[in-house]
């Protein structure tokens, strides 16, 4: 019984670290996040990376996003272009 107390207890835990990463870090959040389009040249000050969207399975380049932090703990989200996973050698 201890053993499934511990259980729900560590998933509860989990969950909640997961929920609260998803939360809007201040007021200037609550709003929808504008995507910035990398260039070449570009030096983003990214602190943290939160995630970044699947390679998709294709044989040329795509567009990826990744969603992150700066110093200042301000999220960005950057679209770049990378090449697909769907090419064969």
């Amino acid at each position: 019984m201890k053993a499934k107390a511990l259980a729900l207890l560590a998933l509860a835990g989990i969950s909640c670290m997961v929920a609260a990463d998803e939360l809007p870090i201040s007021a200037n959040h609550s709003k929808s996040l504008e995507v910035e389009h990398y260039r070449y040249g570009m030096h983003p000050d990214i602190a943290r990376v939160i995630r970044t969207s699947a390679v998709p399975n294709v044989c040329q380049a795509a567009p990826v996003q990744m969603t992150y932090e700066d110093h200042q703990g301000q999220r960005h989200v950057m679209e770049y272009m990378a090449m697909g996973k769907g090419c064969t050698n």
